[in-house]
């Protein structure tokens, strides 16, 4: 099943999302710039493009894998939540986890992933009391690594 997402690049000569793969969930997102993290340095990455995704649907930016775990870098606010209202352009927060190697992105290389969703909206009903559940209010490690309190 797909969905329509317009799409204006902001720069002509950037790549648009694509998958790399049939059954792909994520689209790569590219870089519109060159730039260079220095080790736990994070900056604002443009992808030169904006979209407008019809109402009910949300797009989520993924950090890569392969930069994760080759090079430690990832995504400050990961994933990113790109509403249908907004019409901005897409710009990736990458920050460079690694404590020695600084890293360089080429405009043009693949620095995020972009997953389209559909979205339900909540009606939010407030009560006294909220009906009881086998969890209850047991957080981090209730499940098997001793309970921490009431976090979520």
């Amino acid at each position: 099943m797909s969905v329509e997402v317009l799409i204006t690049r902001l720069d002509s000569s950037v790549t648009l999302p694509s998958y790399a793969k049939p059954g792909d969930a994520g689209a790569d997102l590219t870089s519109r710039i060159d730039v260079t993290l220095q080790p736990g340095e994070r900056t604002l990455v443009p992808t030169g493009i904006s979209i407008a995704l019809p109402n009910g649907y949300v797009a989520l930016v993924h950090p890569r894998s392969g930069l994760a775990i080759k090079h430690g870098v990832t995504m400050v606010n990961s994933p990113g939540t790109v509403d249908a209202g907004f019409r901005g352009e897409l710009q990736i927060i990458l920050i460079n986890h690694d404590p020695k190697a600084a890293i360089s992105f080429k405009k043009g290389d693949r620095i995020a992933q972009l997953v389209i969703q559909r979205v339900e909206h909540a009606e939010f009903i407030e009560v006294k009391t909220l009906p009881g559940s086998d969890r209850g209010a047991g957080g981090f490690g209730s499940t098997g690594f001793g309970s921490t309190g009431g976090n979520a």
